[in-house]
């Protein structure tokens, strides 16, 4: 599917890149090539990798490709944004440097034509989730990310995997409900930002939901190396119109 050309924003989120997932890296590199260029802004809001252990792991192979690939966008004239989601919350001002892009906290607000847009990762809005609630505060907090991040590099990472083994034998016993953000929790972000419409990823179940006259818009993850094929992004055109795009048109 080809994006039209009066493109302002793409939003893209959950993608988990990581070397061992190579055809999901690529579908984003081809991506980037055919559709971030015709754009005026990139939104990338959260879980853009499977995990980030600290920005003094920006030069090995695989990391330093992604990030050639941002900053030659960057370098083109596309303003790129950058929300940290539950796996990559350490990313940092270095590599916000390296790649050309700006961080964002949230939630943030943009305006289109007049409309407010509110932009999060999605995992703070699962609060019936409370021991992962209980874990994101913890994490959240500079004090705790400053002590995790004066360990040694390997140290970290093998810290990350056991987390993230851990998190997987989890979600073997949680509800998709416990899981899924809470009504409660996006009227509330609805009615604090003043916003009318509100996209975000983490949840993995890409939809459009009304709350109201209010819409929410949730990104769908990027998955090309197994079966079955998935990925997608938002666009929003420059009148205001929201599209959703399927990775496959």
């Amino acid at each position: 599917m080809s994006i039209p050309a009066r493109t302002l924003a793409l939003f893209i989120s959950d993608l988990h890149l990581q070397e061992s997932h190579p055809r999901t890296a690529e579908a984003f590199f081809r991506f980037l090539e055919e559709h971030g260029r015709h754009t005026r802004q990139l939104y990338l809001l959260g879980d853009i990798f499977e995990y980030w252990a600290g920005d003094d792991d920006l030069d090995t192979p695989f990391h330093a490709r992604i990030i050639a690939a941002l900053r030659n966008l960057a370098d083109s004239g596309v303003a790129l944004f950058w929300m940290a989601g539950n796996r990559d919350f350490l990313v940092g001002q270095g590599f916000a440097d390296a790649a050309g892009l700006t961080l964002l906290q949230e939630p943030h607000v943009i305006d289109v034509n007049g409309r407010r847009i509110a932009l999060v990762h999605g995992d703070a809005e699962c609060t019936l989730d409370t021991r992962y609630m209980a874990f994101r505060a913890m994490v959240r907090q500079p004090a705790w990310q400053a002590q995790f991040l004066a360990m040694p590099l390997a140290q970290r990472k093998a810290i990350i995997a056991g987390m993230r083994e851990g998190s997987r034998e989890a979600h073997t016993t949680k509800s998709y409900d416990i899981m899924d953000v809470t009504p409660e929790a996006i009227e509330a972000l609805f009615d604090a930002s003043g916003a009318q419409v509100l996209i975000h990823g983490h949840t993995h179940r890409p939809a459009l939901h009304r709350h109201g006259e209010r819409l929410r818009y949730v990104l769908p993850d990027w998955e090309r190396d197994a079966e079955p094929a998935r990925g997608g992004w938002i666009a929003v055109l420059e009148d205001g119109q929201i599209v959703r795009c399927a990775h496959d048109g």
